[in-house]
């Protein structure tokens, strides 16, 4: 069985053998921690299985968030889709000529499955390109990054080629830094520059070190610390095993956050840009994120979501059509 002919009876009977249940007993729909009550050692060796018989990157299962049968099967059919190649842009429904390229940039210590689902509420002519940073998924086999600029670098060679069309950038948290230093690379050569940029679920660039550097804190207080922030699925936190197959994709995005260099005196930059947050965000303040209204020329405001720093898993469907707006009304 591999991604291409797998069928979610094969899944049915995969998690059936490891519960040692009937098939019959895995509905489509069970929730698998509080029907089918998988705890997170059963979900590893569930997700072991999975990955070796259906042929996909180690840790994608448990990455994937999937907590139903029909969700781990719907998963499993997009990285047929979406990971036919080992680049770091993934694209749902590849464009030759859209009306524009919507890229997203993932958050620390996540991957592209960030925005799984998502290009269903864009536009069809709309081609939407998620990104993936190495040592992650199907990159898994690459080193990590964890310099800011390099990272810019990885980025930029390899959407270059894309940027014949309109195109904006969005991204979550860490993925808010690299659109935004992306955009500033892109000015400062003298290349195409996004219609728009939106950044979520982080704080405008401030001189001086923030209180807290999650990439040096003891294993203990990191996970605490990523349990309070929200978003990162408890059988990764709360099962060793998992945690430390994971633990460095976490230490090297953070590093990559937490050294990085703001610029002294930024020139605001000649793009329009939106802010969006949660409202319980713990992490970022609002006056963080209005000052972002000095970095460009066209701050288009802040916009905000019931949830916490990981708001926009809830708000799939209206996030995309805030995107939408803000791109087509910045449009020139």
């Amino acid at each position: 069985m591999t991604t291409a002919t797998v069928t979610i009876e094969d899944l049915r009977a995969l998690i059936a053998g490891v519960l040692e249940i009937e098939p019959e007993e895995v509905a489509d729909e069970a929730h698998f921690s509080d029907e089918l009550e998988i705890d997170s050692l059963l979900m590893l060796e569930i997700s072991t299985r999975v990955e070796s018989t259906c042929g996909v990157p180690e840790n994608a299962v448990t990455a994937s968030g999937a907590t139903t049968l029909a969700e781990l099967h719907a998963f499993l059919t997009s990285k047929l889709v979406g990971e036919t190649h080992a680049g770091p842009v993934i694209r749902p429904r590849p464009l030759s000529a859209p009306a524009a390229r919507l890229f997203l940039f993932h958050h620390a210590g996540g991957s592209h499955l960030l925005y799984r689902g998502w290009a269903e509420h864009f536009p069809q002519d709309w081609d939407l390109c998620l990104l993936e940073a190495p040592g992650r998924g199907h990159l898994q086999a690459l080193p990590l990054i964890d310099d800011c600029d390099r990272l810019v670098d990885y980025f930029h060679t390899a959407i270059a080629p894309l940027l014949g069309q309109p195109f904006g950038f969005f991204g979550h948290s860490m993925g808010a830094l690299i659109a935004y230093q992306l955009t500033r690379r892109l000015h400062h050569q003298g290349g195409p520059l996004p219609t728009w940029l939106g950044v979520s679920a982080y704080g405008a660039p401030r001189a001086g070190a923030d209180d807290s550097h999650p990439h040096l804190m003891p294993d203990d207080e990191l996970r605490g610390w990523l349990r309070s922030v929200g978003g990162s699925p408890p059988q990764l936190l709360d099962n060793d095993d998992v945690w430390h197959k994971f633990a460095p994709v976490f230490r090297s995005d953070f590093t990559l956050v937490d050294t990085w260099a703001p610029p002294r005196s930024p020139e605001p930059l000649p793009v329009p840009l939106s802010v969006f947050a949660g409202r319980h965000d713990k992490l970022i303040g609002e006056d963080r994120l209005l000052a972002w209204r000095a970095f460009t020329t066209h701050f288009r405001g802040l916009e905000r979501y019931e949830g916490d720093h990981f708001y926009l898993m809830k708000h799939p469907q209206l996030l995309a059509a805030a995107i939408t707006a803000a791109m087509r009304s910045a449009a020139p």
